[in-house]
């Protein structure tokens, strides 16, 4: 019971004072609190005595217990040890016996192959002597001129009389002609005919789908002259009721697509048999499609026969890149190409001239039906010494050289026509990309673009350029129409567009090549020289603009304005010609913004706010104000500040501001002039303007007024 307790206590995990704990509290007399008795520390020692008593018992049992299992495990160690010993023993016996029949074996084998080889030294002689002796026996058939042997006269032993007659045919070119001239003349006459009777059977066969049956064949003839008759014949009957669509190129990839499984279960060496049908079909089928199709719209229908061309070489090169998965040898790329070659080279060689006339026709007839549509006639741009004379002479004094015409509000720019020449150029270089030969893309490319410069920049823009500048009218002109603006946004709309074709349909042909910076410099030459017409006609378009200005003004303001009869009598806030040149200013100003783009909107506009401040500003000095027309005129500045705002530039504005300010100079006390020049507005102008300004009042004299600027 004692050994149980102690068991008991030595429970997992063993914890020393959880141990005396528990052994007092399993102790009578032993608790501290809340027990039935009370402590007793006696009863507790005594406990303590007897339990350690207890533990040393135990611990001389587990001592012995433990000796004793040590002994049997140094007992068992020995014991092992002495088995792996005897095992490593015998492991060494084993391999010296497994080394020996190792050696017996190889010297046993050797002996084999020996053998083998007198056996097969002597088994080949016998076997050529019995195939030599057989070939005789069938050699003197042919000799007697008698074939008596079951192997030539039974039809399904077709195979082995092939076998034979083609080695006998052999034998026989090798024996001399006038001994054996008849054998000969015998052996090949068989030969022919067996050969004659197998492609026939494999025709046969072809037509019945037996596989299995045309590949013992082919084998069979692979030996003879005929294997490549049977080929041909193959790919000929392969051909047979192939082409039943209207699309032969489509036709031409199922064909091949089929044909390709075939030939591999038929012939010994498929890659060759596929390459030689698709030489047959791109030699015969598809050349004679091609040459039909081209030969009948080469000379009646230019671009029809472009257009056939490009699709009749785009369809055949994507057939090649289909056929190029198939096994046709190793090199087959370049045997497609030179395919492919053949066929299109006499087309290829005079493509680019076709290409260029075409669009020069082309190209001429759309503009020329554009113009007679308009029933108008070009007029011949001026050219040489003389001509290059006036225009740097305009380009620097803005005078119209020549009599203005009035094209009744016609630009001469159409998007349909520039559509269209940017359609057929497109084509063109889609063609060029395509038929041109890699090394000549990249200038033939260059001779196209130079075409779409002739016909759409030359021919068009610029013509269309030329009439406008023609058009405008003086700047003294009265009621003057002004299209030139109409003429600047189209022709910005077109530029954009032939920029955009240039980037996407030209750089990707020559952007690695020397050409690259030919077509940069002419596409910069040819914007250089838009730009400068350009720039021309929108000055002079401002000029115009200033003097139907300058007429408003000169027609509608009256001295009385600023200096009215009846100082206390003025009922308006403006005047009239203010009135008018504002709306006229705002139509103007929002006709800009139609025809201009980007940062040539603020640039106009700044040119024209400037323009029209200086024109205002000498207007106002041509007047005298009383204290009333001062401030008729200071209304005034400031209705043209309001139209300033509509630039939206702050120059203008500034310009403006300014204006008023000075204006504020023919109204202001003459006590307080000094005061108003040095105002924020008019402190940095010069002492004459505001001095000239001040001149302007009626009572300059009389107030002496003069006096503040001395």
């Amino acid at each position: 019971m004692a050994n149980v307790t102690t068991a008991q206590l030595f429970e997992e995990p063993f914890d020393a004072d959880e141990y005396i704990e528990r052994l007092a509290w399993r102790t009578p007399g032993g608790g501290s609190k809340g027990g039935a008795e009370a402590f007793d520390p006696k009863k507790l020692l005594e406990e303590f005595v007897n339990h350690i008593e207890e533990l040393k018992q135990l611990d001389e049992r587990i001592q012995r217990k433990v000796e004793k299992l040590e002994q049997q495990c140094h007992r068992e160690a020995k014991e092992f040890a002495h088995k792996v010993q005897d095992l490593q023993r015998s492991n060494q016996v084993a391999f010296q016996h497994f080394q020996e029949l190792d050696e017996h074996i190889s010297y046993v084998a050797t002996k084999v192959c020996h053998l083998g080889d007198q056996l097969e030294g002597v088994n080949t002689p016998r076997q050529r002597a019995v195939e030599a002796q057989r070939l005789m026996t069938y050699f003197n058939e042919f000799l007697d001129g008698e074939l008596r042997s079951d192997v030539f006269n039974n039809p399904d032993k077709i195979k082995e009389a092939a076998d034979i007659i083609q080695k006998l045919h052999l034998i026989a070119q090798e024996l001399p002609f006038d001994r054996f001239s008849d054998v000969k003349a015998k052996i090949a006459s068989k030969y022919h005919d067996l050969e004659r009777q197998l492609i026939q059977e494999f025709t046969a066969a072809q037509r019945r789908g037996e596989i299995g049956r045309m590949r013992e064949v082919a084998a069979v003839l692979l030996h003879f002259k005929g294997y490549a008759h049977c080929v041909d014949v193959y790919i000929k009957q392969c051909q047979e009721g192939a082409y039943m669509r209207t699309d032969v190129f489509e036709d031409i990839a199922i064909l091949c697509q089929r044909v390709n499984k075939q030939v591999g279960e038929v012939f010994c060496s498929p890659e060759t048999v596929m390459a030689k049908l698709i030489q047959s079909i791109f030699e015969n089928k598809i050349q004679a499609h091609v040459k039909e199709r081209l030969d009948e719209t080469r000379n009646s229908d230019v671009e029809q026969y472009l257009k056939n061309l490009y699709d009749l070489y785009t369809r055949t090169t994507a057939l090649a890149a289909k056929l190029s998965d198939f096994n046709l040898g190793s090199d087959k790329h370049t045997f497609l190409s030179k395919l492919i070659k053949n066929i299109f080279s006499c087309y290829l060689e005079s493509y680019i001239d076709m290409e260029r006339q075409y669009l020069q026709n082309r190209s001429g007839m759309i503009l020329q039906r554009y113009y007679d549509s308009k029933n108008h006639h070009k007029r011949p741009v001026g050219t040489g010494s003389i001509q290059e004379l006036k225009e740097r002479i305009r380009q620097r004094t803005n005078l119209p050289l020549g009599p203005s015409i009035d094209t009744h509000g016609e630009t001469f720019l159409s998007q349909e026509v520039v559509v269209n020449l940017l359609q057929e150029t497109r084509h063109a270089f889609e063609r060029c990309n395509k038929l041109s030969d890699p090394a000549d893309l990249p200038k033939n490319a260059f001779s196209i673009f130079l075409l779409l410069v002739e016909y759409l920049c030359v021919d068009h823009i610029d013509y269309a350029l030329e009439i406008g500048l023609s058009a405008i009218p003086s700047a003294d002109a009265k009621n003057a129409n002004l299209y030139f603006l109409d003429v600047v946004q189209q022709a910005n709309t077109i530029f954009h567009l032939f920029d955009k074709q240039f980037n996407d349909h030209l750089m990707p042909l020559i952007s690695s090549s020397p050409k690259l910076t030919e077509c940069l410099h002419k596409k910069k030459e040819v914007i250089e020289q838009m730009e400068v017409k350009l720039d021309t006609g929108i000055d002079r378009t401002l000029n115009c603009m200033i003097g139907q200005m300058k007429h408003i003004l000169a027609t509608e303001q009256k001295k009385t304005d600023f200096k009215p009869e009846d100082e206390n009598n003025v009922m308006i806030q403006y005047t009239t010609a203010c009135s008018k040149v504002c709306a006229y200013v705002s139509k103007q100003v929002e006709r800009v913004r139609r025809s201009m783009d980007g940062k040539n909107v603020d640039t106009v506009l700044t040119e024209l706010g400037v323009r029209f401040h200086r024109l205002i500003h000498e207007h106002l000095q041509q007047f005298s104000y009383s204290s009333m027309g001062g401030m008729l005129a200071i209304c005034d500045v400031a209705e043209y500040r309001r139209s300033a705002k509509d630039f939206k530039v702050p120059l203008v504005l500034q310009l403006f501001d300014t204006l008023h300010a000075l204006c504020n100079l023919l109204v202001v006390a003459p006590d307080n002039l000094k005061q108003v020049c040095s105002g924020e507005q008019l402190t940095n102008l010069d002492k004459n303007l505001l001095h000239a300004f001040v001149q302007l009042r009626v009572d300059y004299r009389s107030a002496r007024l003069g006096r503040h600027f001395s």
